[in-house]
């Protein structure tokens, strides 16, 4: 029973994945307008950023979509398909769970911030814009 089940869902995985990666194409807002000044400064700041991924979850999509929105250009890991980014997370976060945002400090310490909701409202606090 366990095996039909798991099979049905990845059935049902491999038919919805186009429509929702296709969904997050017609649906991601623009980008914030800065200045070449400004969008420098955050494009430094996003360096020290990963963000560890699935294509198609829906928790990803979202925390994608506050990117696009806020103009960040973050490195995006995809720790689905690729063994060593999973081998990474599950190093690094202690857990493999998607998405997860990986904070390199100056300093060299690492922060693994978990929870689409946590991860956009840090990015948000971080990178808004002032008077948005």
């Amino acid at each position: 029973m366990r095996l039909i089940i798991r099979y049905f869902f990845r059935t049902l995985r491999l038919i919805l994945t186009p429509f929702m990666l296709i969904s997050e194409k017609l649906s991601t807002p623009k980008s914030v307008e800065r200045s070449p000044e400004e969008q420098g400064r955050v494009d430094n700041a996003c360096e020290n950023l990963a963000l560890y991924q699935f294509s198609a979850c829906p928790f990803c999509i979202k925390v994608r979509k506050e990117m696009a929105r806020l103009g960040l250009n973050i490195e995006t890991r995809d720790a689905q398909h690729d063994d060593s980014h999973r081998a990474a997370l599950a190093a690094g976060g202690g857990r493999v769970k998607v998405p997860c945002l990986l904070i390199r400090e100056d300093d060299g310490n690492e922060q693994w911030l978990y929870e689409s909701d946590d991860i956009r409202s840090w990015l948000q606090q971080r990178f808004e814009p002032a008077g948005i």
